[in-house]
């Protein structure tokens, strides 16, 4: 017997609370515009441009990621953030600032030489091992702010990219009246959530992007199973039914739907959770997208679709008595 956590013959009025749910929504986004407009776009090193290091710390060395900040802070360097890698016993973590290599305003010494002055890394290494430790740099990564304005316009690509073969899919797979509804809800999911990252002040980078990007593809699948029922059940009745058809179709799916959004949530909690520094911005993204796309895939897929129907859709004549022969079986 298949799990169902919503009971056969449920007749919730989704459909009758669309535009609540889209002044919501649209009250969501525009707070998330104002947010930008007035705080800015925090963004992290991959498109703002920066400096990673990660150094390891010899065995013996007591150090957290609060003492490593502390050293940060008589460096000049303005809201390092710092990560620990793997376990406390292996002393490794990741530091992370904007901004050149070189402290701005100071020239390098007539010889030729780097003075420890004029270079952050270096100045970052004597710094550690004089009030920390003894350590090891594994890596320094530095990008520079083209090259992350080339990731954020590559990003930005990505996406519309995305949008344009999910409009160009949905209108095959059913047919172009459907696409438009499956496209605006996608792009509802990536406002919201980017909406609530500004809101709270957190860091947009390559992970976060990665995240949209994967909101994308869930919120896709959620959506095609609510419109394949609606296709099936306005085969069977007339246009001037179009309301009760959604809302029968979102109720007869809304088990499998919310099903589905628990499972990945599970899992998205769990790397929220037990999956470190590392991939948290990815699993804290991932998590708010599942709840705004199963929330979307309800309340903006289904009335986007009435609207097109009821401003452009073709008028629909009574059923046919092929049609009506298959609704009573």
């Amino acid at each position: 017997m298949p799990v169902q956590i919503i009971k056969p013959g449920t007749r919730i009025d989704f459909i009758g609370k669309w535009k609540i749910a889209v002044a919501l929504s649209l009250v969501m986004i525009v707070a998330g515009a104002v947010g930008v407009a007035t705080r800015g776009f925090r963004l992290g090193i991959d498109f703002a441009g920066g400096t990673e290091v990660l150094v390891r710390f010899h065995e013996g060395v007591q150090v957290d990621e609060e003492v490593i900040r502390t050293v940060l802070g008589g460096l000049d360097i303005e809201n390092p953030s710092v990560i620990r890698y793997g376990e406390v016993a292996d002393r490794e973590f990741l530091i992370k600032f904007k901004g050149e290599r070189r402290i701005e305003g100071v020239e390098l010494q007539g010889d030729g030489a780097v003075d420890v002055r004029n270079d952050r890394i270096l100045a970052l290494d004597a710094a550690l091992s004089g009030e920390i430790g003894p350590h090891d740099r594994q890596r320094v990564e530095f990008v520079g702010p083209k090259v992350g304005a080339e990731l954020r316009e590559d990003g930005m690509k990505a996406m519309a990219i995305a949008g344009l073969l999910i409009l160009l899919y949905v209108g095959f797979r059913f047919s172009t009246r459907f696409a438009p509804g499956a496209v605006v809800a996608l792009i509802h999911d990536v406002l919201i959530t980017a909406s609530i990252w500004v809101l709270f002040g957190l860091e947009f980078d390559l992970r976060v992007l990665a995240a949209l990007l994967a909101i994308i593809g869930y919120s896709l699948n959620d959506t095609i199973i609510v419109y394949d029922r609606i296709r099936e059940n306005m085969e069977l009745r007339t246009k001037h039914d179009l309301v009760d058809v959604l809302n029968r179709s979102i109720n007869q799916t809304l088990s499998r739907t919310l099903l589905t959004s628990i499972t990945t949530m599970a899992a998205v909690l769990c790397l929220l959770i037990l999956g470190g520094e590392v991939v948290r911005p990815f699993a804290l993204a991932m998590a708010i997208g599942v709840m705004v796309g199963t929330y979307s895939s309800v309340y903006i897929a289904g009335p986007t679709l009435l609207w097109l129907e009821t401003r452009f859709g073709e008028t629909t004549g009574p059923a046919t008595p092929a049609k009506k022969q298959k609704a009573t079986a």
